[in-house]
């Protein structure tokens, strides 16, 4: 039976997750509408996800024929792969060593990238500003069926898994057009760092699984593996950051 503790840590997860790549994908295509219009940024973007709505239900019947035990650990191994590349991008962004990632400096360079295909003629302009928007919904739309897949298969959370995700998108969509504007106020590097976090503990918790270890108060270890993670995360933010030379 799934009880709010074992559902809240795959929403949240999820929700997080998405959120960080829905803000990224929804810059180009509102930079693709507001340059080029919005029929082609629609059609771009209703492209894109009925690919991602093919690939769902092209990976669903493939994972309910994987036995469990393999399936988590496998699924475990990738997501901590993947929670751990986040976590080390958002440590090296917090020390300064990576530039932060800036949304109205996104905005700019494809508004800029667009204009300039917009001088041709028109139907190739449109095809470009379309495909534009394509890749970024398809692109970014991959990395958070993986994570909705990676979270909640095995143990009946795909549900509660795909609702956080599809909770974060419509936000992001709902905030993105009343603004009208890139969203470069949302603390992406705070939330990349929160999503590697969280990612990298169901990851060891999900390996785990799958190797048999019998984790001391079940689900309730994930909690306790995301304080571990993230204490060592902060911990290394001024171990990594670059030190400055003492002037003489």
């Amino acid at each position: 039976m799934i009880t709010w503790a074992t559902a809240a840590p795959a929403i949240s997860a999820t929700f997080l997750a998405s959120i960080v790549e829905v803000v990224e994908a929804f810059t180009i295509v509102l930079a693709v509408g507001t340059v080029q219009g919005w029929r082609p940024a629609l059609t771009g973007t209703a492209a894109g996800l009925s690919v991602l709505g093919l690939l769902v239900l092209a990976l669903g019947p493939v994972i309910n024929r994987i036995p469990l035990q393999s399936l988590q650990l496998v699924i475990g191994i990738l997501l901590l792969l993947f929670g751990l590349r986040w976590l080390r991008k958002a440590i090296l962004r917090a020390a300064g060593i990576i530039a932060l990632h800036d949304e109205d400096l996104a905005f700019a360079k494809e508004t800029a990238s667009l204009t300039d295909a917009a001088r041709r003629d028109a139907t190739r302009r449109n095809w470009i500003a379309g495909l534009a928007a394509f890749k970024a919904v398809v692109l970014e739309g991959v990395e958070v069926v993986f994570v909705v897949i990676a979270v909640g298969a095995g143990r009946g959370l795909l549900w509660p898994a795909a609702m956080g995700a599809l909770a974060a998108c419509l936000l992001v969509l709902a905030i993105g057009f009343a603004v009208h504007k890139p969203l470069s106020r949302v603390p992406e590097n705070t939330l990349k760092f929160g999503v590697g976090v969280m990612l990298s503990a169901f990851g060891v918790y999900w390996t785990g699984e799958g190797l048999g270890v019998a984790w001391p108060g079940h689900d309730f270890a994930i909690l306790g593996l995301g304080v571990v993670f993230l204490a060592v995360g902060l911990a290394l933010v001024p171990i990594a950051r670059p030190s400055q030379e003492i002037p003489r």
